[in-house]
């Protein structure tokens, strides 16, 4: 058990797209960001708050801790799959570093970014270790933590994106882009995916061939952060009716 629980050898069928296993994951961080929301309010207390935002930056550098760990352990680490410059990396880093530091400005940057790269993982994963190897639950516990760093933040703590916040996540992406290219083309690697697409369905197999994908990725990112930044941008137009009324 311990020997499939940790192999860098697949033994059984991979991991399933929308299998029990993947729903049940899902619907378990679904259920977590409605906690979260739900008992917000019992989480703002100074002394609570920062033992939540430590007991969860804690959690999210184990989970990284652990992955590179496995990967020497069972002699999987190379420099093409290895260095923390995926999406998901990049803002498992920032959101650990937003939670210790209360920072505002990570969170401009890790909500957009953090949320979309994080929740669009979680439905199409880039997973082939099925349940119950440690790689599965690494996988989603570490997306997860994504997650509910940027709802806590925004829930328990009250920040608000603006619209300089899309802009300047669009700058971070498109500075990581750069970098990625660059290690790519030094290593051999796919960080970002900007060298192939992956090898499991994504999204990202209906927005055309290399290299217009990348391309349409800078389009659909946009979108998706305009469309996530919306429910703000109308709670925001309430309130100045609502002050004008008054």
């Amino acid at each position: 058990m311990t020997s499939s629980f940790l192999s860098a050898e697949i033994t059984t069928e991979p991991f399933q797209l929308f299998s029990a296993s993947h729903v049940s994951c899902v619907l378990l961080v679904f259920a977590a960001a409605a906690l979260l929301y739900r008992f917000r309010r019992r989480f703002q207390p100074p002394h609570t708050d920062a033992f939540c935002r430590l007991a969860l930056a804690s959690l999210l550098v184990l989970t990284e801790v652990g992955f590179q760990l496995w990967l020497v352990l069972t002699h999987s680490w190379t420099q093409s799959e290895a260095l923390p410059l995926q999406l998901c990396s990049v803002m498992l880093i920032f959101s650990a570093f937003m939670l210790v530091y209360n920072s505002y400005r990570l969170y401009e940057i890790t909500f957009f970014a953090g949320l979309i790269g994080a929740g669009q993982a979680l439905i199409t994963p880039e997973l082939f270790y099925p349940f119950p190897h440690f790689r599965f639950f690494h996988f989603f516990l570490a997306h997860a933590c994504i997650v509910l760093a940027c709802l806590y933040m925004t829930w328990v703590k009250e920040c608000r994106p603006t619209v300089a916040s899309i802009g300047k996540s669009m700058v971070m992406l498109n500075s990581l882009l750069l970098i990625a290219l660059i290690v790519n083309r030094f290593t051999g690697g796919n960080y970002l995916f900007v060298t192939h697409k992956p090898f499991q369905p994504t999204l990202m197999d209906y927005l055309g061939p290399y290299p217009w994908y990348i391309l349409s990725l800078e389009g659909v990112a946009l979108g998706l952060f305009c469309l996530l930044y919306l429910p703000f941008w109308i709670q925001k137009r309430r309130a100045a009716r609502q002050s004008l009324g008054a």
